[in-house]
């Protein structure tokens, strides 16, 4: 490792450290891995990631911020395709999302553990926890603006998001048994709240 790291240099070692870490963390639980491990297996010295980060936690910070980014540049991808009406527009969202959870399962599992540092001290993560969740409510306002949503989207998109989370959850934990399945869970549940919560479409 160059002792004059460059911008490059010093993001590029972030990131496979971070890669690493996201497995190791998803695999064993971040408190069964170590920075040493870490090392190991990236084969550097065990002092090495020390000149990136602080800690473990802030690692741990990072990979969960990286998360973070990842599924709020999924879904805001998908809400700015080109669809119909706010309807199609948000069913592309949902997809995005459980997509994104049953690809990426490590990450996804990391970004909601509770077992984890959060705070003031990693604004980075903050700042992309604060972006992913404000996907939860884009497809909301248009459904204001349609005239089909007399509430308030933070309250409703948090329910939204609870009843996906826990499907998603029951999932990974093996808990949805046959013919259950998180993808049709999260469908009829969505549509309960659909019926429930917004206005008809006009015809």
């Amino acid at each position: 490792m160059p002792r004059n790291l460059s911008e490059k240099d010093i993001a590029e070692f972030r990131d496979r450290l971070c890669d690493v870490a996201e497995r190791q963390f998803a695999q064993h639980g971040p408190d069964s891995v170590t920075i040493r491990q870490l090392a190991a297996a990236l084969g550097v010295s065990p002092m090495t990631p020390y000149r990136y980060f602080a800690d473990k936690d802030a690692i741990l910070a990072a990979v969960r911020a990286r998360a973070f980014d990842r599924h709020a540049a999924v879904l805001e991808q998908a809400y700015a395709r080109p669809t119909v009406d706010a309807t199609a527009r948000a069913r592309s969202i949902l997809d995005a999302y459980i997509d994104f959870a049953m690809d990426n399962p490590e990450a996804y599992k990391l970004m909601f553990d509770i077992h984890q540092p959060t705070g003031p001290q990693y604004p980075d993560l903050v700042r992309a926890g604060s972006r992913s969740r404000a996907t939860m409510t884009l497809q909301l306002h248009d459904m204001i603006a349609a005239g089909r949503l007399k509430a308030d989207p933070e309250t409703v998109g948090t329910m939204f998001w609870a009843g996906i989370h826990g499907a998603l959850m029951l999932h990974f934990s093996g808990m949805l048994s046959k013919p259950l399945n998180a993808r049709a869970v999260i469908y009829a549940l969505v549509a309960a709240l659909d019926r429930a919560i917004f206005q008809p479409a006009p015809s």
